[in-house]
């Protein structure tokens, strides 16, 4: 060092000066992991893991902050048009996060025929995987409600032949009835923590699922069991309180809807003029009970015997 340069230092010479240093602002959090915990103050938890498996998706292809290059990967991705919205979703918060612009795509979602499972192939389900899935899916069955629902069912929300449904997306809380078959079989569930169903993910539980279903649908030869998913008895839920009760405002409260015109798809699925039946008859008491709770409705009395039936 010079003595000049000393002599500054020690502020023997030359005149004082401020020296202004510019430190420019730490760069914003770049990992999934910091996108993961923005991402919970944003959107519901069990939907996460499937944003952050977009995110994924989109960072193997460029750089997410170049958000031209992944508007156009987004854009000619060799996906469906619903599939590309979902993308678009995800890295839409991505942007928020990582404080960018972009010009946001939209698509178009093709209206696909809504599968309207038989009761029968619900049960073949149900009686055909492990009893936590089991009563997962009587739960969904009987109730109608949403999986995410499901999924965040507490011990404390059953009661007495009813349960408290927590809303997810934009729907409404309600309490809906369920059958002391349902109540007996959620009661011999483990108790693992504070809620019924959710111990893991449950993208993880709908993939564990699927595999059940696939190979169910090979074992009795029928595809259509392979098309089931879960929000598939929702609409048979929905489709069946309709046909019997006529009423779409019921239907709209069971569902948890705000808007009407969200319930009233299910409308279209119900054909009154072929309705068909399965039929059963009642000795005792206790079998006429039995019947009535699995949804069956009082016909007429025949030598004896109570008659009952329920749609398809």
């Amino acid at each position: 060092m010079t003595q000049e340069a000393k002599r500054f230092l020690n502020g023997r010479s030359f005149e004082k000066k401020v020296l202004w240093v510019q430190i420019p602002p730490p760069a914003p959090e770049r990992s999934l992991a910091g996108y993961a915990v923005w991402l919970s103050t944003k959107i519901r938890q069990t939907t996460i893991p499937s944003y952050l498996k977009r995110i994924v998706r989109l960072s193997k292809l460029g750089d997410l902050d170049d958000t031209e290059r992944i508007k156009t990967l987004i854009c000619t991705s060799q996906v469906s048009e619903a599939y590309k919205q979902l993308l678009s979703d995800a890295y839409e918060y991505w942007v928020q996060y990582r404080g960018l612009v972009w010009v946001r795509p939209r698509f178009t979602r093709e209206d696909k025929p809504i599968l309207l499972p038989l009761e029968l192939e619900l049960d073949a389900l149900i009686a055909n995987t492990k009893q936590k899935l089991s009563t997962f899916l009587q739960f969904l069955k009987e109730t109608g409600c949403d999986s995410g629902e499901a999924w965040k069912l507490r011990w404390i929300d059953i009661g007495s032949k009813t349960v408290n449904i927590t809303p997810t997306k934009n729907h409404l809380a309600r309490t809906v009835p369920i059958s002391e078959n349902l109540l007996s079989r959620l009661y011999k569930l483990a108790r693992e923590n504070d809620r019924v169903f959710a111990n893991r993910n449950l993208d993880d539980y709908r993939n564990n699922y699927e595999q059940v279903r696939n190979r169910l649908a090979k074992k009795l030869d029928n595809p259509r069991i392979a098309m089931i998913a879960f929000k598939s008895f929702r609409h048979w839920k929905a489709t069946h309180e309709y046909a019997k009760k006529k009423d779409i405002l019921y239907v709209q409260w069971l569902l948890g809807h705000r808007r009407l015109e969200n319930t009233l798809v299910y409308t279209h699925l119900v054909n009154f003029e072929s309705d068909e039946y399965v039929c059963r008859m009642a000795k005792t008491p206790e079998e006429c009970k039995a019947l009535i709770e699995a949804g069956f409705e009082y016909v007429c009395d025949i030598e004896g015997v109570k008659l009952f039936r329920k749609r398809k």
